[in-house]
């Protein structure tokens, strides 16, 4: 169900970004999965050349893979993944801005209007901008993109899909067994085969840069000048967005947020601070924990002129010192004061003397946990939010035992498990009494399976993506709102719009901003909670890792 509606809303995103032919084509492979070029013609309905310009530019932007085949030749495979991370682009220059300025914010909007570009094309179209004053900024920013891991390069590899990498490599190692593999033997191919595949990505992202020899001397450079390697851009190699790097920073902001809402701002600042310390390290958004930093890199990240004692209310007029507060605040993040397993589960942090580490896993699986009780508490209250959080606290329980220990009425009970139940936020397990599976003779065990509940979610939240794109086009195509909008493109009307447009006419503009402006909020919002349930770390991950 979620793959149906992650599918609806991929066509939507490229029939908006691309227009309805482009969109056409997507839907077929989107509907039928892996296809042929002859395939997506027939069953298109358009011309080989209407396909064949559409599949170049979604081939350009990243979201088709294409792979030779010894069977059928060349087959085309939608990367939905790719897809849905076009409604965080906004995010993503956003961030970019954030990070390297104005200029960074330009590059990473090239790139992601033109899918992948070389340098010297990306140095071209910034510097034919009237406003550009010094083009080296643009050159040093794009330096730091490419080093920072911000920019990755496009290569033959990019384009193939992983799951045929990961089978043909297998295939490779279970090929080099002799006689009838053994299960060890088969999980040690499928380890290898992760191993290449990883290793070949890393190779990959390497090329991005080359060493270039810089003469450091000033008269002779033959006798005293030194020669020194320095790392530049390949001009040569086609550069595109890497959009791990920038969920990374979407993933750390929910997180502070997350501390902040929970103690105060000053816990916040403490754990920006500790996820700024080990940033550069942070290359997957999946991580189970991050690298261990010091107390004093984490001090160093807050700056001095910050007072911590402000987040503490104090006995005495005498204040502690910012390496105590420091302390301090570490220890009520990593749950120092609760060493049980409740505590554990509810740290931000873990100390191991004077090492700190921030544990992605456990913040994940709070943050699901804690989207599934707000679905819930909006769907069917407060007493169906204590039966969750009473069967995920305590495992399978049988509805008089529910009743019993969640102090509720059985005949309030059973419709509350039979709604949830529905929903799949709550499933049921059977265990027989006696072998002829007599449902009279049987225990009926309620538990919360957290994958299922969070892959029927996320489905959910794909299908109110879908419902908002499809609201703001609606709102947006009527009949007043449009005509005001093609005449505020006139360039005579956009330089001012007091002068050429009516008062009616700016009521409505005014209406119809401020409407887009609640559906983005919305849209934020949900892209949220689908960010905490798809993209940090995956729903097949264990609790307890």
């Amino acid at each position: 169900m979620a793959e149906n509606h992650a599918a609806r809303l991929c066509e939507q995103i490229i029939r908006s970004d691309f227009g309805p032919l482009t969109g056409t084509v997507a839907s077929v492979l989107l509907a039928r999965g892996r296809l042929s070029l002859p395939h997506v013609i027939r069953y298109s309905g358009l011309k080989a050349r209407t396909v064949r310009a559409a599949i170049l530019i979604l081939v350009q932007h990243n979201v088709l893979w294409h792979a030779p085949s010894d069977e059928e030749g060349e087959m085309l495979e939608m990367n939905m993944e790719e897809c849905l991370y076009r409604v965080r682009y906004g995010q993503y220059v956003w961030q970019a801005e954030e990070l390297y300025g104005k200029a960074g914010a330009d590059i990473v909007q090239l790139i992601l209007d033109h899918g992948k570009l070389r340098p010297p094309d990306i140095m071209n179209q910034l510097t034919k901008q009237a406003s550009v004053k010094d083009p080296s900024v643009y050159a040093q920013a794009l330096h730091k993109l490419v080093e920072g891991s911000y920019l990755k390069p496009s290569t033959l590899l990019s384009h193939v899909s992983p799951l045929d990498k990961r089978i043909k490599y297998e295939a490779e190692e279970k090929a080099k067994i002799s006689g009838f593999p053994t299960a060890k033997q088969l999980r040690e191919a499928k380890e290898l085969a992760e191993a290449r595949l990883k290793r070949e990505e890393e190779e990959a992202e390497k090329i991005g840069m080359k060493r270039k020899a810089k003469d450091q001397g000033k008269h002779k450079p033959s006798k005293r000048g030194k020669l020194m390697d320095e790392d530049v851009v390949d001009d040569e190699v086609h550069f595109r967005v890497n959009c791990e790097k920038f969920n990374i920073h979407i993933r750390n902001k929910i997180i502070e947020n997350t501390a902040r809402e929970r103690y105060n701002e000053y816990a916040g600042l403490v754990m920006r601070a500790a996820l700024k310390a080990t940033e550069v390290k942070q290359l997957y958004v999946a991580d189970v924990r991050s690298d261990p930093t010091s107390l004093a890199d984490i001090s160093l990240r807050l700056g001095e002129d910050l007072s911590l004692a402000d987040g503490f209310v104090h006995s005495s007029q005498k204040k502690p010192s910012h390496m105590t507060m420091l302390k301090d605040f570490v220890g009520i993040l990593a749950s120092a004061d609760n060493p049980t397993p409740v505590g554990q589960a509810s740290s931000f942090l873990s100390l191991n003397g004077t090492k700190v580490q921030v544990e992605f896993a456990i913040i994940r699986n709070r943050l699901r946990r804690r989207v599934i009780e707000a679905v819930t508490r909006e769907r069917f209250g407060d007493d169906a939010v204590r039966i969750v959080k009473l069967l995920l606290d305590t495992g399978k329980m049988e509805e008089k035992l529910i009743s019993k220990v969640g102090m509720m009425a059985p005949k309030d009970v059973r419709p509350l498990l039979t709604a949830l139940s529905a929903e799949s936020l709550v499933s049921v397990t059977e265990i027989a009494k006696s072998a002829d599976r007599n449902p009279a003779r049987m225990f009926f065990l309620w538990y919360v399976d957290l994958q299922k509940a969070c892959t029927v979610q996320l489905g959910n939240l794909y299908k109110t993506l879908y419902n908002i794109g499809s609201r703001r086009q609606a709102e947006q195509e009527e009949a007043g709102v449009k005509a005001v909008l093609e005449k505020r493109q006139r360039s005579d009307v956009s330089q001012d719009e007091e002068r050429f447009l009516t008062r009616n006419e700016r009521e409505i503009l005014a209406a119809w901003e401020k409407k887009r402006e609640k559906l983005t909020v919305l849209e934020m919002r949900t892209e949220e909670a689908v960010f905490i349930l798809r993209d940090f770390g995956s729903i097949l991950a264990i609790d307890d890792e």
